[in-house]
């Protein structure tokens, strides 16, 4: 409940009429330091939007009238180190990709510089460690679907894999033998598969499945399974699974195809980068 305020005293500070559970609340003024402090603080906001950049506008923000930007710092930073690396980066870009493990200076910073350039650009599929996940080959193995020699790694990053941008990207498809095969050539064939590849199958199917995947499959994948790097068809003889070698994603594969892809990178990146990287992806353990 809440009742009138008594009278005020002679001398008494007034209250601001607030009143709870009989307690009345002073109107004390404000300490006269703590007034001026507050007041300085408003100049000093005003000021600093005069001198810094400060209001957002439609294409911007005020530049201020001392025009300093953190951006221009930034910026200025990443030109001194860029200055700094003038001369190894144009001996990077102009060297023989086969050479450049013959120069230990040239090979630290390649490596260093390519690791840089991978963790910026390219894990986001491949993964911080390179390992690759689901559709995302690995690149520490030994299986390359286009070749893991140094210029084959250094190609497919320039020009990618059957992107529409780049007229020289790494081109392959495979046909969804959903629309030619039955259910049950697919299910034989699949049989097959897994069997040379070392996993239990049914042999019965399997055997059926080999004459399918002879009038099928070989063209690309070859009469043994074991793949060819020139047209990127995979080895289907070994542990190494793209989308996993299990009978669903088998069947999932034959019937629907794969056709993933990667963009080109020589229209974002310096010749210097792709050499960078080429380097650094190649010197992972996987690369031929």
């Amino acid at each position: 409940m809440t009742r009138k305020p008594d009278p005020k005293k002679p001398d008494e500070v007034e209250t601001t009429g607030h009143v709870w559970d009989g307690i009345q609340e002073f109107n004390n003024p404000l300490p006269r330091w703590w007034l001026w402090t507050f007041y300085a603080t408003i100049v000093w906001g005003i000021l600093y939007t005069i001198a810094y950049p400060a209001w957002p506008l439609i294409n911007g923000a005020t530049t201020g009238l001392l025009g300093y930007s953190t951006r221009a710092e930034v910026q200025a930073d990443i030109d001194a180190v860029d200055a700094a690396n003038a001369e190894i980066e144009a001996r990077l870009a102009a060297a023989d990709l086969n050479t450049i493990g013959d120069d230990p200076a040239l090979q630290l910073y390649a490596t260093n510089a390519g690791g840089a350039v991978f963790r910026t650009w390219c894990a986001q599929c491949h993964g911080s460690g390179a390992a690759g996940n689901k559709g995302y080959p690995n690149l520490l193995d030994d299986d390359w679907l286009w070749g893991g020699t140094i210029e084959d790694i250094s190609y497919t990053i320039s020009h990618g894999i059957r992107n529409e941008n780049d007229l020289d990207a790494r081109w392959s498809e495979m046909p969804k033998f959903g629309e030619i095969l039955t259910e049950d050539e697919i299910g034989a064939v699949v049989e097959y598969v897994r069997s040379i590849s070392g996993q239990d199958a049914d042999a019965g199917q399997a055997e059926i499945g080999a004459a399918v995947y002879l009038d099928n499959c070989a063209a690309c994948h070859g009469d043994n399974g074991t793949g060819d790097a020139f047209q990127g068809a995979p080895n289907l003889t070994d542990a190494i699974w793209l989308y996993g070698g299990d009978t669903e994603a088998l069947t999932e594969t034959v019937t629907q195809a794969r056709f993933g892809v990667m963009p080109s990178w020589a229209d974002r990146l310096s010749q210097a980068e792709v050499a960078a990287v080429s380097a650094y992806v190649h010197q992972l353990g996987g690369g031929e």
